[in-house]
This record gives structure tokens, sequence and C-alpha cells, in this order.
């Protein structure tokens, strides 16, 4: 009996698993788009983890452009003392840069103390009077001096900007003039109605630099960073926003004081809120919503810091200076301006600035286009729904396959975009969910897949071979009808007699007989995995290797043969003992290509093997009555059982046939101890074949005779001898 469909009744216990499977694709894509939106810390680590591994796998190509870092490093401060130093000492450095023509100088560090080294100050300190505190009192200040040294030059000096109430500092922005980088410069907006500096971060006060060297300086930015959760300075700001007045960073102040530029242009975002891009000058830069630039980091460059203590000693060559923008900064750890990079190692914070005007410069930004958040909606939405249908309706193969498929366009595509095109895409929120829709589909599918074999398993059980119900288990298609080439090995038996045995004992008990009889049969051909082919009374054909493929299947074969006719023997010993005339077990076992599959019509098809080594098989089985055996193995099958214990019955021509096979007879202990030696058989045996090896033939096996009266082959040739009917060809004949 076979089923093709699984009743609707079994479709309505699964109506919770298939509601929930077209619920599922929804609810991923519904997940991926808050995910999208909300955008949690997680999602923003697992991102910026991406991003910064993109970095490592490929730096930004240095391109040398004019941009240089003097560094207060460690031998700076051994050899000139340590910070801070005098103003004059800074006054000089700026006398040096300036001899050698820098565009802009730069300052990356605060100065918003008066100079404690200045004269009126140490002479305070040190409480001089008279002719002595008039001399100091003379010399010039020393803020004054550094401010005097700005003349000439294009300066940019630095402040700090603070959250909550003021630590040494002023809350909001004091008025001035616009050389005051703390008045209100003039920011223009190119916008649509939309305020370009909503998103920007917002401060509540400042720390100043002196106010004699603001007024003196031509440019006034922001020292400020805003590193990410884990402490990694990926973007700098190039406008912040204090008491929500818009206010430049030091890097965005040292490209406008460079260009002589008086202005800022900010553009707003055309779609959503933010800041789109700030121009300065010349270059249009794209920023975040929040006004920060993307740092794509490249890795150390010779040249790029100039120790100050050689610039100051003249031993740096102006070319490397000349019509450079300049930042002055420090490396020394213990000046703790050190911050960590998406490469995996630390760098002083001047250096961030500086590879931010270096990508501009260079025309190498990083940003994420307008068009990155419609993109990953569109691959959650499209990627989603895709593989959480496949997986739950598909094969696991080809959802496998698609969704690593949506993920590996999705990875590629994202490093591509940063590769070739300096370009932000977000991969990692749609591979999740693409991810996440694979398993929870594959896990609906295995559910509702599960029960299906559970209930296909309990129909068939009773009616099909187990290894059969498993084939159909995991392949439905199956059922279909058809079938295909495939080589087998086939067991056959036939219990003798048992039509004379119903004649003459009860039917019930006869039934019950062949019942326990038959059960084990087939249950020794199920521990080697054999398919039942039929049971046609008290007959039985089993095949192997079909439906599922066993290389071993010859072996199988015979080896289930040779543990029925163990127990059809005890099984047979034990009724007679009894008084029961239970006859013997014929078995017939042979090998050959046959096609296999279901065979029938739309109504009902049954699944089964045809071709000529069935009916060889069954032949087999049948010349075991004539030739007075219980086994008969073919040496199509014989090939594939190494050592077994076999000996020649000889070639047949079975019934119906024109060709003869050479058969063999397997060996038990229970009928070896009645057969002849099997050395002096196979002896005789091989005279057969001999030129004029007949009479010796016969001499032999009219000897074995003698001795062996039970040994159905011996007795055969021996008949056959006598008869005059020589050699090992044998014509078979239904009796």
């Amino acid at each position: 009996m076979t089923i093709a469909h699984v009743p609707s009744r079994f479709l309505k216990n699964n109506k919770a698993l298939k509601r929930l499977g077209v619920l599922l694709p929804i609810i991923s894509v519904v997940l991926g788009l808050g995910l999208l939106i909300v955008d949690p810390l997680p999602m923003q680590t697992l991102r910026n983890n991406v991003f910064d591994q993109y970095q490592r796998w490929y730096p930004r190509p240095y391109v040398d452009v004019p941009v240089r870092i003097v560094d207060i490093d460690e031998e700076t401060l051994a050899r000139l003392g340590q910070w801070p130093w005098p103003r004059t000492r800074l006054a000089e450095l700026v006398g040096r840069l300036k001899t050698a023509g820098a565009a802009t100088i730069s300052f990356d560090v605060l100065l918003a103390e008066a100079d404690r080294t200045s004269p009126r100050t140490m002479a305070k300190l040190w409480q001089l009077s008279g002719a002595a505190r008039k001399a100091l009192d003379g010399l010039p200040d020393h803020d004054l001096v550094l401010a005097k040294s700005f003349e000439g030059a294009s300066v940019g000096l630095g402040f700090v900007l603070q959250r909550g109430a003021p630590r040494n500092g002023v809350t909001g922005a004091p008025d001035g003039d616009e050389a005051s980088g703390l008045a209100h410069r003039p920011f223009r907006y190119i916008s649509s109605g939309q305020n370009p500096t909503s998103h920007l971060h917002a401060f509540d006060s400042v720390i100043p630099t002196r106010p004699e060297l603001e007024a003196a300086a031509l440019g006034n930015g922001a020292l400020n960073f805003v590193a990410d959760s884990d402490g990694i300075v990926r973007r700098v700001p190039l406008v912040l926003s204090l008491s929500g007045n818009p206010v430049p960073s030091i890097a965005a102040e040292s490209l406008r004081v460079a260009q002589g530029e008086r202005n800022y242009f900010l553009k707003a975002m055309e779609q959503g809120y933010g800041l789109a891009e700030v121009r300065a000058g010349a270059y249009k830069i794209p920023t975040t919503a929040e006004g920060e630039v993307w740092v794509h980091y490249s890795g150390p460059v010779a040249n790029r810091y100039l120790p100050a203590w050689k610039v100051l000693a003249g031993e740096v060559p102006d070319a490397l200076l000349a019509g450079h923008i300049v930042f002055i900064g420090s490396s020394a750890q213990g000046l703790m301006d050190l911050r960590f990079t998406p490469l995996g190692g630390v760098m002083p914070g001047v250096e961030a600035h500086a590879q931010v005007v270096e990508q501009i410069l260079s025309g190498h930004i990083l940003s994420r286009p307008d068009w990155a958040k419609a993109a990953e909606v569109i691959a959650i939405i499209v990627g989603g729904l895709a593989i959480s249908f496949l997986s739950i309706r598909a094969r696991a193969m080809l959802a496998a396959t698609v969704a690593a498929a949506f993920l590996s366009v999705a990875l590629a595509g994202g490093w591509y975009a940063f590769r070739e095109h300096a370009l932000l895409i977000n991969t990692v929120t749609p591979s999740l969910i693409f991810a996440l829709a694979f398993v929870l589909g594959s896990l609906i599918h295995h559910f509702i897949s599960e029960r299906e074999q559970r209930w296909i398993k309990d129909m068939f059980s009773r009616y099909v071979s187990p290894n059969r119900v498993d084939y159909l288990v995991k392949h439905p298609e199956a059922m279909s009808l058809g079938g295909g080439r495939q080589e087998c090995s086939f067991v056959f038996t036939d219990l003798a007699n048992f039509t004379s045995l119903m004649e003459s004992i009860d039917p019930g008990n006869a039934v019950d007989m062949l019942n326990n009889y038959l059960d084990q049969m087939i249950a020794i051909a199920f521990h080697y995995e054999g398919t039942l082919d039929r049971i046609v009374g008290d007959s039985v054909a089993i095949m192997f290797s079909a439906p599922v493929l066993q290389p071993d299947h010859r072996a199988r074969a015979l080896a289930c043969a040779l543990e029925m006719d163990t127990f059809a023997m005890a099984y047979a010993k034990k009724l007679n003992a009894e008084g029961v005339k239970f006859g013997i077990t014929r078995i017939g076992i042979h090998s050959g290509e046959v096609i296999v599959g279901n065979f029938g019509g739309s109504t009902m098809f049954d699944y089964r093997a045809l071709g000529d080594p069935v009916n060889t098989a069954s032949r087999l089985e049948s010349v075991n009555k004539q030739l007075g055996t219980n086994m008969c193995i073919s040496a199509a099958t014989l090939a594939g059982c190494a050592n077994a214990a076999v000996r020649p019955v000889g070639r047949l021509v079975l019934k119906g046939k024109t060709e003869a096979i050479e058969v063999f007879e397997p060996l038990v202990a229970e009928r070896e101890k009645r057969y002849a030696p099997r050395e002096r058989y196979l002896d005789a045996y091989k005279q057969l074949s001999v030129t004029g090896g007949q009479a010796h033939a016969k001499a032999m096996f009219a000897e074995l005779a003698v001795l062996y009266r039970d040994d159905p082959l011996v007795k055969l040739y021996s008949d056959r001898l006598e008869r005059g009917e020589g050699g090992d060809l044998i014509l078979m004949a239904e009796k």
C-alpha cells in the first residue's frame, strides 16, 4: 500500500505552524526595520566593528598632501623641558613656522591660562620690590609676545567644549568681533526650511583660549572628539553646537583659515533632519547628520610628524613646511592626548584632526550616502521575505543556498562599496535579519516536516519496509509513478509442503505457525536493511540496494539468507519434535540490474523491481527442489561476498532460459556434517570439466555416494554419471 498525498485532516493539525509560517516573514521584516530605526547600542557596536575591519583590511592609501604635525614628543620634552612651556618658546616656534612659509598654524593644545613664567607673575611670586621689581615689570608679558608672533601668520587656536555646569570655563559664547572664534561666526545655511544644526553635538559651556591670544588669531576651533562607546575615534566633528549656536572644530578652522575664507556654508539633509554637507571655501565635505566626518585612517607615514625640537633647531627643511597646514600637538604620554583607532592601536588626538584634513585635501572622504538607508530597508524587506518563505517551503539546501547568496551579496557589497567608492553601507542589520529569517524558517520547516515524517512512518510502517518508509520521508517525490535502473540483490524463500500441512491440521493453528514463521523471516530481512518486495502465501521476496543504495548488497543478501536458513531449520526442527510436519525452507539468491520504482496507476501503485534477475532468483529457489538443496546462490551474487563458504552446484540452464549461469550452494555447519568433505567434493567436481575426466569423476562420485548418502549434490552427480550424462552443465526443467 502506498499513499500519494497527506490527507486534509493531517494538514488541519498543522494549522498553527502554517499560520506561523505566514507570519514569520512579516515578523522578520518588521524586526529588521525596527532595529534599523531604533539602532540600539549592540547594533552600533557590531556595525562599527565591521567598519573597523574594513579599515584594517584596507587602510587609506596615503597621498602626500600639505599637512604636517609638529610633535611635542618625549624627546622634545627631554631636550627643552617639561610642559607647559613658556609662551616665548611657543612664539619662537610660531616664528620658525612663519619663516618656513606654513600656510596655517593650528594649535591642538589649550592655551586657557596665563603664562606663569611671565615677568610680572614671577616678580609677584618672588615678592620682589624696588629696582628688581621695576625691571621685571618693564619686560613684555609672555602671552603678549605669543600674540605678537601671530602677526603675519595664519594661526588657529583651540578651545574645549563642556556639557553641564562650566568647570573653569564660561557658559555660552561671549560677545566679540568676527575674529573671535567664540563669537557668532557667520555660518550660512543652504537648506529648504530645515535647520541643519538640529542634530549637532550640543554643549553648554566652554573653556576658552586666552582673550589676547584669541583676538590675535585668525581662527579658533573646538578640540573636542565624540568617541563611540568603546572609546574609539571613528568620526571627527567639523561643526558642534554651543548653547544652540554652531561653532567650528580645529580641523574645519585650519581649512578655512588656509584658504582665507570668512564663512562656512551648512547644507541640510534633503531627506530627514540634520547636517548633510559643510562647505569651507573650495571644499564640499559630506558629513553625518551630527556634523562629523568619518575618518579613513592611513598607516604610519614618514614625515607626517616633525619633532618640535628639530623645527626649533632649524633641522627641518622648509620644503616640508612651506604651504602646509601645520598642526601643533603632542604624542607624549604624560600629556594624556592619546586616542584609540579602528586600526587597533593608539594615536595622538592631533593626528585625527590631521588625517581628516588629509582626506579632505586628497578628495578621499568616507561617507554614508543619502540612499544608504533606503537600500538597507529594501534589502531587509526583499531578503527577509524571500529567505523566510524559502526556508519554510523549500528544501533545506535550496533555502540555505539562497540565504548564503543574500548574505554574500550583502557582505561583499558592503566591502566593495567601502573599498572602491569609500561608502559606508550598513550590512550588519540586513545580514542579521537574513540569518534570523533562515534559522526561524528552518525551525518551522523542521517542525512541520517532523510531524509529517511521524505521520508517514506511523501509516507506512505496517505496510512497507522500514527502510522504504525512511526513504519516502526523506524523498517524498519518490511517491510518483515510474522507476529507474539499479543493480540489486534478491532473496526468494519458499516453505516446502505447507499446503499439505494445512490439510492435516487445524487451519487456525497453521496460520499461527505461518505468521510466527513469516514474522521472524521478515525481521531478519529488516535487520539486514532489506526491502520487503512481496509476501505470497508462505513465500517471501526480499530486495537489497533499493530504494537506498547499498554498495555491499550482495554480502547483505547472503548474510540474510544464511540467517533465514538457520532460523528456518531450528523452527522446523522444533515443530517436528512436537509432531507437526513443518517443511524445510528453500532459498534462492541472485543479483543483477533491474528497473525499480512505483508501478501501477493513478488509483493505486506498488513499489517493486522488474527484470530478469527477479525471475532468476525465483528460479534458483525452485531448483532447490530438484537438486535436493536448501539454498542456491548465483555467481553474480557470490562475486561480492568475500570468503564465502560455498561449493559449486554447476552451470544451470534454468526453466525458460537459454544461457547457463554458475550456481553455488552456501555451506552451513548443520548440513555440512552430513555432506562429503569439501575438498573431496571439489576434486571430484573438477574432473567433470577435464577432458577424459568423466571416468574419474564417475568413480569418485560413486565412492562419495556410498559414504555420504545424505549429500544431495553427490547423489545428483553420481546418478547423472551413471546415466551417462557428463559435465557440469545441467538443463533444469519443471517437475
